[in-house]
């Protein structure tokens, strides 16, 4: 009788884990599909003032860029800032977004990835061409801009 006691103690309690995991766990762990996804052309469409915002943006643009190839002729991967981003890219802000300036800097080198800004924003806070750092390209209307891209080059709209 003991016996029985014991063995029957010892398996509830080893069961009661993979009782606990099929309740929390009722529809298994997700799948990885492998996907090859080919160069691309997308337009994104920022009006954050928020560095973190902005930042993550640019997570998300760097990582397309590797993922569908980095190709310089087959890929187009433009950000176009608007709303209360013009001022992170301002030259007089170097100091404090200085971190940001160079990130973004930096994914424009080898031409696949373009930030273009709205210079109706721009100007809305005060700053004209001179006051924008050089690795960003002014545009007349930044929504103009976006349906550009869109109709007429055939870019996909992220946002």
């Amino acid at each position: 009788m003991r016996y029985s006691s014991v063995l029957l103690l010892l398996v509830s309690c080893l069961s009661a884990p993979v009782i606990m995991a099929a309740e929390v766990l009722p529809w298994g762990h997700a799948q990885v599909t492998p996907t090859e996804y080919p160069p691309m052309k997308v337009v994104y469409d920022v009006t954050t003032g928020d560095v973190e915002e902005l930042s993550h943006v640019l997570d998300r643009v760097s990582y397309l860029s590797n993922i569908t190839g980095a190709d310089p002729f087959e890929q187009s991967i433009v950000v176009v800032l608007h709303g209360a981003s013009p001022r992170l890219f301002a030259i007089r802000n170097y100091e404090k977004y200085k971190a940001l300036q160079t990130r973004a800097q930096s994914l424009t080198v080898g031409d696949i990835i373009q930030i273009k800004m709205c210079r109706l924003a721009a100007e809305g806070q005060g700053l004209g061409p001179k006051d924008i750092q050089g690795f960003v390209e002014l545009v007349p209307m930044g929504d103009a801009e976006i349906v550009r891209l869109q109709f007429v080059e055939g870019h996909a709209y992220m946002q």
